[in-house]
Formats: C-alpha cells, sequence, structure tokens
C-alpha cells in the first residue's frame, strides 16, 4: 500500500510539473540559432517580444515583492534559490548569466524557447522535465525578474 502511494505521488508531481509531455530528441530547428533562416532570432534574448528590458542601477523592491508572490505559486514547487536544481535548474547566478530579455521571453514563450533556443534545450537535457507554461502575464515576468536580481545579489 505505501509503494503505491508513493509512486501514485511522483506520478502526480511528474505531471503537475509538466512530466506528461515528451521531448522528441531531433526538437532542435536549423532557424533558432541560424540568422539566414530565422533572421528576428537573437540568441541573446531568445525567443519571443521582449527585445529590450529597462533594469534600474538598484533592485526595485515593489517589484521583488509582487515577484516573490508569483515564484510562491507558479515557480518554488520546481526551483531552489540556490544553484541545486529541484525537478528545474536552481535559480543562483541565473541573472549573472542570461539577459533580462532571455529571461523573460523563457518565462513568457516557455514552449518556443524548448523548441528553438539552444540554451533553453541545453536546460532541458539536464533537467529532462519540459518547464510547463505557466501562463506568466509580462508584468508577472518583470516581478519575477527583478526577484531573481535580488537573489542573486545577497552573498
Amino acid at each position: 500500500m505505501k509503494k503505491t502511494f508513493a509512486i501514485l505521488m511522483v506520478l502526480s508531481i511528474l505531471y503537475a510539473c509538466g512530466g506528461q509531455q515528451t521531448v522528441a530528441t531531433d526538437a532542435v530547428t536549423a532557424s533558432a540559432s541560424d540568422p539566414n533562416t530565422n533572421p528576428t532570432y537573437d540568441p541573446q534574448r531568445g525567443e519571443g517580444k521582449f527585445t529590450k528590458v529597462e533594469v534600474g542601477a538598484t533592485i526595485d523592491e515593489k517589484l521583488v515583492q509582487a515577484g516573490t508572490k508569483v515564484f510562491a505559486v507558479k515557480c518554488s514547487a520546481c526551483h531552489k534559490l540556490t544553484g541545486e536544481k529541484l525537478v528545474g535548474p536552481g535559480w543562483k547566478g541565473v541573472t549573472e548569466r542570461f539577459k533580462p530579455e532571455w529571461i523573460m521571453n523563457f518565462v513568457t514563450n516557455t514552449d518556443a524557447m524548448l523548441n528553438k533556443d539552444p540554451k533553453a534545450q541545453a536546460q532541458l537535457e539536464i533537467c529532462l522535465v519540459r518547464m510547463p507554461n505557466q501562463n506568466v502575464t509580462d508584468d508577472d515576468a518583470r516581478n519575477i525578474y527583478e526577484f531573481m536580481r535580488k537573489n542573486d545579489s545577497k552573498k
């Protein structure tokens, strides 16, 4: 009985976190990194509508507070604030490794990024679970980014 319950719990967690989706190993398309076939693609910003995100020199605490709430509801089940992987990668240092446009495009345009962006695909190879589309709004994406900035500023 305990074994059956444990298996059901693991399956329900995987399903809730996007584990029901499978990923083809040949999902990489030439257009993702070839400017001749996709002239609008920019590997620094990824695939999506964010082309330029204005970021202040200091952390905006109002945005951080809003981002904290989004993290608690939509992100914390799969991501840790450290470098440690949970289901998805840990968030420590993420704003140092990726541009704000890339991060915001990833959280708002998850499926396209996982299908086309080589950096997103590399993360998928490490985590082995496709991030589900959380239907994050543009404002929430900016709030999450500021929350990530604050997390990265802690020493």
